[in-house]
Parts: C-alpha cells; sequence; structure tokens
C-alpha cells in the first residue's frame, strides 16, 4: 500500500519540471500575437520563446567589446546581458520535445527537434563559451586496447600447490 501511495501521487522531479515547462510554452502560445495553436507551432517560434526567456537569464555572456570577454570570471561587474545557459536551454528543449509527443504530436512534426532549434542551441553553446573562455569540445571516447579474449590479459597463475581432494578423472 505504501508503493501504490507515493508511486501514484508523486512525480518525479524531472516529470514536474517537464509540466511545468509545457504549461510555460503553452502560456507563451496563448499570449502570442495572433495567439498560436500548438499544430500551427514551428521552429520559428521555439526560437522566439528561446529568445524571450532571456530576459530571465542569469548566466553573464560578456560581448566582443567587454574586457572580460573570454574570462572565465571576471574580476569585476560589467554591463554585458544576462542570458539563459546553454546548458539550461538544452535540457529545457529536451524536456518540450518529449512533452509534445506525450501530449499526442508527431515525432516528425516535433518544432522542438527543428534543426533551426538544433543549429541555435550550437549557436548559443559555441558564443557562451567563447564569452566564458571555456571550451564545449567533444570528449573523445577512450578506446580499449585491443579486442582479446579478456582472460588473456589477465597474469598467469601458478598452480595449485596440493592437488588432493582433486582427481584427475576429467581427461
Amino acid at each position: 500500500m505504501y508503493l501504490f501511495l507515493m508511486g501514484s501521487s508523486n512525480s518525479s522531479r524531472y516529470e514536474n519540471q517537464k509540466r511545468r515547462d509545457w504549461n510555460t510554452f503553452g502560456q507563451y502560445l496563448r499570449n502570442h500575437r495572433p495567439p498560436l495553436s500548438l499544430s500551427r507551432c514551428s521552429g520559428a517560434h521555439v526560437l522566439e520563446f528561446l529568445r524571450y526567456l532571456d530576459q530571465f537569464g542569469k548566466t553573464k555572456v560578456h560581448t566582443q567589446l567587454c574586457p572580460f570577454f573570454g574570462h572565465p570570471n571576471p574580476p569585476a561587474p560589467c554591463p554585458c546581458p544576462l542570458r539563459q545557459a546553454w546548458g539550461s536551454l538544452d535540457a529545457l528543449i529536451g524536456r518540450l520535445r518529449a512533452a509534445f509527443e506525450e501530449h499526442g504530436g508527431k515525432p516528425e512534426n516535433n518544432p522542438f527537434g527543428a534543426r533551426a532549434v538544433r543549429l541555435y542551441l550550437r549557436e548559443v553553446r559555441d558564443s557562451q563559451a567563447k564569452a566564458r573562455g571555456i571550451s564545449y569540445e567533444k570528449k573523445k571516447r577512450k578506446r580499449p586496447l585491443q579486442q582479446h579474449n579478456p582472460a588473456s590479459l589477465m597474469p598467469p597463475q601458478a598452480p595449485p600447490e596440493s592437488t588432493t581432494g582433486a582427481s584427475n578423472h576429467d581427461q
């Protein structure tokens, strides 16, 4: 009974955030001039939404004219704008993409997966990395040394000292 109560009444943090994000996007569509239906929403509208969210951002993004451009920890304040962090936008788009399909949208019509949205996220990531002097280069996967039998990589073991109790009738 305890599992039933906990499982049915509490959603995960991810599910709660996804629901809040979906409601926020729905409110954005309703407040859009003219109001937009989800079926008429495109990648361009998603980009508009992401740019709208920048006004609530908390990440300082230095302009190229700023003396702190390229410095991860600037020593003094500057007038550069606050923006949404790339990681936050990337996670948001992932949650909205999933929510769109959970609400009956077809994956091929998902505006959150549009090429323009992917390109925008890449551009935000790269520009924020340059502005803060941080590289977001993909980590290279380490390759295994060789594809040998794992037993062949183990050091040889000395034979057991005593064979009492063991017989050789398996020969």
